[in-house]
């Protein structure tokens, strides 16, 4: 997630000088085959292109909303995983009982909590086990991953060796949804706390109702991570611009160009016989329509881009729910309510992305 309040110049460059470059040489051509060729027949008038415009603007717009509630969607999951933390730590650490009775930290408590910590950073790591980076990342982000890939923080057994016994984190990693069996492992614990008399039943009923809560916020991330947003709203939008911006500068030459404006004063316009004047003036039309055009693809082309970089929260994007930040702050409050003081200091942003 890109943690500066102002969209990095430099990247805005980056990624618009591509698009307005290619409108620009574009339009030029066609001004070019227009104006001093001759090819008249490429002029159209601008209101039928004005028009898919108009439409491939609102179906640019239906999709970057669209794909604007699907990363809405996972950060306020994140946030619910976040509040749900902090209840089971308090729960456990208030309603568990020390083998004496009283409700001093023990290892019991130490256990359930550091196993949550695992759960969150099991969920976090199968969120990114796949991800369509992987599958011909564009220059620029394939970059910035190899840039990053120590901050990335994907090493299994890394995480969670810090929240698990050695036995335990190799039992769990056999299973094809570790986080799942990390649940199953926490509602055993409580039915044996139970058991002991560590715990009551009401307060245990309260605590797997946390769990069923935590149950229910990673299936609706997996729900998002394997529901794909909608091809057919994200292809033909991606088409549709591309048409509307190879269409474009054909509208434009009503406006810009110098042969259809000597036309009407009864005038000749060819690059053989234009005088020095006219033919200056022709060069700064084309300039003018080189630099609309380009603009215009540039601003359509990133409407586009913008849903498209935003459709899946829970990859390695600038625009990624940032699951790594949101671990660690979990981490950190709930060892500082075990008591703990040496924790782990908050995420920082690199290159101004938060992970």
């Amino acid at each position: 997630m890109l943690k500066a309040r102002r969209f990095p110049l430099k990247n805005m460059l980056r990624w618009g000088a591509v698009s307005a470059g290619i409108g620009m040489v574009w339009a030029c051509i066609v001004f070019i085959l227009y104006d001093f060729v001759g090819f008249t027949f490429l002029r159209v008038p601008f209101l039928p292109i004005a028009s898919v415009g108009t439409a491939v603007a609102f179906y640019v717009g239906f999709k970057n909303n669209s794909a604007y509630d699907r990363f809405w969607e996972g950060r306020k999951i994140w946030g619910g995983v976040v509040n749900y933390s902090r209840t089971w730590a308090n729960f456990v650490l208030s309603n568990i009982k020390n083998e004496d009775g009283t409700l001093e930290v023990d290892s019991k408590h130490r256990e359930l909590v550091y196993r949550h910590l695992a759960w969150i950073n099991a969920v976090r790591l199968q969120l990114r086990r796949t991800s369509r980076f992987f599958d011909r990342p564009h220059p620029v982000t394939k970059k910035r991953l190899e840039d990053h890939a120590d901050h990335m923080r994907n090493d299994w057994n890394k995480e969670l060796a810090p929240f698990l016994e050695p036995d335990e984190l190799a039992e769990v990693s056999k299973h094809a949804n570790s986080a799942t069996h990390l649940l199953l492992t926490q509602g055993r614990q409580l039915r044996a706390l139970q058991d002991a008399k560590r715990v009551d039943l009401f307060h245990q009923i309260q605590l797997m109702g946390v769990i069923e809560e935590l149950y229910n916020l990673q299936g609706k991330a997996e729900r998002i991570k394997a529901t794909p947003f909608p091809r057919q709203y994200a292809e033909y939008s991606r088409w549709f611009t591309r048409v509307f911006a190879v269409l474009l500068p054909f509208g434009m030459l009503d406006v810009f160009s110098g042969s259809h404006v000597a036309a009407q004063m009864g005038e000749v316009a060819n690059f053989g016989a234009t005088p020095p004047g006219h033919l200056l003036e022709h060069l700064l039309n084309m300039l003018q329509m080189a630099v609309s055009s380009g603009l215009v693809t540039w601003v359509f082309v990133t409407m586009e881009a913008i849903g498209d970089s935003s459709e899946d929260p829970f990859e390695r994007s600038m625009n990624d729910v940032p699951m790594n930040a949101l671990c660690v702050v979990i981490e950190r409050d709930l060892r500082q309510m075990l008591g703990e003081t040496d924790v782990r200091e908050p995420e920082e942003p690199i290159d101004g992305i938060l992970y």
